[in-house]
């Protein structure tokens, strides 16, 4: 009797678009083959972000020079040589334990700048002839770009790589997006939160740890990429030890299973991250964090490591500046005491927010605030909504809570809210949906905007 013989396991593009993988938030109930982690996405990928990303920011840099100059100021002073830059230059020539004491009583002491920044400042400026002042300038100049790859990359990774152009140009033409190119540690502390947030998302733990301590000692908002680690973690190991439970004790070494791509995200992008190899059928649920060959407890050591890594950095500094003081643990919080910067819960900004309609020509300012801090919410339940990864929303929901419960500096809170991308990808996602036309010319109108804004801003008051 003759057979039909089988033909060969489908592995085009369109084939493997039917496959997904689960997110952190479902439930896995198949069994799990390992393939390679993906790479990250080669620069020619990211060329359109990346170039979109540095024509917004070429056009700010332009009508802030144009506007500097009209009022008779340096453009690149105002970049590199006021406010916060000023603290960072001065730690990076003289090191710390420079303080101002105001008349009211308050310390202002350098202390409560967090150091990479300043150290890359330092060697910069040991290796090439450029001032402190340069090598702030210098560093965020590539941190930005990288920070541009980074969200670039998150968001292909989830979305898909139209989305993830159209968050990059969102990021991009924020209001205060010219802090990205300010001697400011934004651009870095992003940079290195969304690659961790990458690495996480694609199973590589250990570098996840490593990229979460060097954003701990940029900031202090880095408990917020700790935090995106440390519960990614916790979740796959309650996850892996259920699943060893249901298959009689036995642990599956498997990857992040955080990694869940939206509906428009294109077969050819998942294509992009099956495996190369050919004659090897996809699996349904296959996880993209773990590498083909490792033994069954690697996955679990490398893990726990990328987590005892994540709080190193924001640790060992809190603990350095605790022992410089003489104040023990708490020692940082007094510093930031001396700033009139603390947490509260929100108390003080909502007073401030209220006293803003008092009169009626601020009125229209607190009414501003208010919707500004609601859209924010909004976006941030639309990604919920939207079933954005765990380690994302984690991420998003504690750079704003520290930012809008912090208890001074009202003005500054829009450039920290920035590093909080992943709460702009609900935008991102609705803009990928237009023509590119349509997508185009909202961006360039919001771009232009922008410059405007920016100019005006650093002009005026300013960033504290």
């Amino acid at each position: 009797m003759w057979r039909t013989p089988l033909p060969p396991p489908c592995t085009t593009p369109a084939c493997t678009s039917r496959f997904r993988v689960p997110s952190i938030i479902e439930p896995v109930t198949d069994l799990e083959t390992s393939v390679a982690a993906p790479r990250a996405p080669a620069p020619r990928r990211a060329a359109p972000a990346l170039l979109g990303y540095a024509a917004v920011r070429a056009l700010g840099l332009v009508v802030l020079a144009g506007w500097s100059a009209a009022r008779g100021k340096n453009a690149y002073t105002l970049l590199t040589a006021r406010w916060d830059s000023l603290w960072y230059t001065r730690v990076a020539e003289l090191g710390y334990g420079y303080e101002v004491r105001l008349p009211n009583g308050d310390v202002h002491s350098n202390l409560a700048f967090f150091p990479l920044l300043p150290w890359l400042e330092r060697l910069l400026h040991a290796l090439a002839p450029l001032s402190y002042a340069d090598a702030g300038f210098t560093v965020s100049l590539l941190a930005s770009l990288a920070a541009a790859w980074g969200v670039f990359a998150v968001t292909d990774l989830v979305y898909g790589s139209r989305a993830g152009v159209c968050a990059v140009l969102v990021w991009a033409v924020l209001p205060v997006g010219i802090v990205q190119s300010m001697a400011y540690s934004e651009s870095l502390f992003t940079a290195l939160a969304a690659w961790s947030l990458y690495a996480v998302l694609t199973g590589r733990w250990v570098t996840a740890g490593m990229l979460a301590a060097l954003a701990g000692l940029t900031r202090p908002v880095g408990l917020a990429v700790v935090a995106a680690v440390w519960t990614a973690g916790v979740v796959s190991f309650v996850r892996e030890r259920g699943r060893g439970a249901r298959h009689g004790g036995t642990d599956q070494p498997t990857g992040a299973h955080l990694d869940e791509r939206a509906p428009e995200a294109s077969g050819a992008a998942r294509a992009r991250r099956a495996p190369r190899a050919t004659g090897a059928p996809v699996a349904a649920h296959a996880p993209l964090g773990t590498a083909p060959g490792t033994t069954p407890g690697s996955p679990v050591r490398r893990r726990a490591l990328g987590m005892l890594l994540a709080p190193v950095g924001t640790a060992a500094y809190v603990l350095w500046v605790g022992h410089r003081t003489g104040r023990g643990p708490l020692g940082y919080l007094d510093v930031q005491a001396g700033w009139r910067n603390g947490f509260d819960g929100g108390y003080a900004f909502a007073r401030f927010v209220a006293d803003k309609f008092t009169s009626f020509p601020s009125a229209a300012a607190g009414a501003g605030l208010i919707l500004g801090v609601g859209l924010l919410l909004w976006l941030y339940v639309t990604g919920v909504r939207q079933r954005q990864p765990l380690p994302l929303l984690v991420y998003t929901g504690v750079v704003l809570a520290l930012a809008l419960c912090a208890s001074s500096y009202f003005g500054s809170k829009p450039r920290l809210l920035m590093p909080a991308f992943p709460v702009l990808l609900p935008l991102a996602r609705a803009l990928a949906r237009l023509r590119t036309s349509r997508s185009a010319l909202v961006t360039a109108g919001v771009a232009v905007a922008s410059a405007i804004y920016g100019a005006f801003w650093l002009n005026g008051s300013g960033p504290p």
